[in-house]
């Protein structure tokens, strides 16, 4: 009676690990990390490539938030972003000098470029400086797309205006500012016949559904690319934990892992086979 008994109680304890074991109960929970990055970095189809690695890693969970440079560094300064990555490098510099992030990390970079229509209204095709592109758009009121989301992108392009002597308005009915992101940019350029300035990544990944775009200045390769303003830098910064919920381990482990040699590969050979090119070039020292 009582070895039927014991025998009955250490099956249904073995059968209770059993089921425990196959719902996953007792596993330790993955850690979350909040990364606020740019759309490029999730447009070019870069993180869906090495973000599973991370997770698996660290047994984490990264919930990404794809917005403007701008949007991504007002998340960091809220203290609703355990770590960003960005491109606007003065930005970036002035969020570190202000104490909002502990500190910076080249990670990459690659380049912007301006497309457009094959038909060049503006006959910019081939022109060496980006502001001189600009200027003739302007000059034959040639439609623009411009994203108009504070981003690093749209950061870069109002740099290149500057340089020109013309500073287009959002009343202008050549000009489109869109407030959206590179993808939804690069397909509004595509269905109106503008113009518009995308980094090199973004494009080359999404070019298959953009028949009508072609790349005006900046060349076919960042090699090509003879005005030095067209660089494009990416920094990783975790979040300063002073500002509280901040899960500061795993955000400098997600800096130390991105800028890691095994990840710079994972980055210089991303884009290779199908584009026969990278589409970002690793930059960690």
């Amino acid at each position: 009676m009582f070895n039927r008994l014991f025998t009955t109680i250490l099956l249904i304890v073995t059968l209770a690990l059993a089921l425990a074991a196959c719902n996953g109960v007792g596993e330790e929970a993955p850690s979350v990390l909040r990364l606020a990055t740019t759309t490029s970095t999730n447009d070019s189809g870069l993180l869906d490539e090495i973000l599973p690695d991370f997770e698996q890693q660290y047994n984490a969970r990264v919930d990404v938030v794809a917005v403007g440079t701008g949007q991504a560094i007002a998340l960091g300064e809220a203290g609703d972003a355990d770590v960003i990555l960005v491109h606007a490098r003065a930005r970036e510099d002035a969020f570190v000098d202000a104490g909002h992030g502990q500190n910076r990390r080249d990670v990459m970079y690659n380049d912007f470029i301006i497309v457009g229509p094959s038909s060049d209204p503006a006959g910019i095709r081939g022109t060496t400086l980006a502001a001189d592109a600009l200027a003739a758009i302007a000059a034959a009121e040639a439609p623009f797309a411009s994203r108009g989301d504070d981003s690093g992108t749209h950061t870069m392009e109002l740099s290149l205006w500057s340089a020109t002597a013309h500073a287009p308005a959002a009343a202008e009915d050549w000009y489109f500012s869109l407030g959206q992101g590179m993808g939804d940019t690069l397909t509004f350029a595509n269905e109106t016949g503008a113009y518009t300035l995308t980094d090199r990544g973004t494009f080359l990944f999404q070019q298959q559904n953009l028949p009508n775009l072609v790349i005006m200045v900046g060349g076919d390769t960042i090699a090509g690319n003879a005005d030095p303003a067209l660089l494009n830098p990416y920094g990783v910064i975790p979040v300063n934990p002073d500002k509280g919920g901040i899960n500061n381990e795993l955000a400098e482990q997600f800096a130390q892992w991105l800028t890691s040699p095994a990840v710079q590969e994972m980055i210089s050979q991303y884009g290779t086979d199908q584009f026969g090119q990278p589409l970002f070039y690793p930059d960690a020292e």
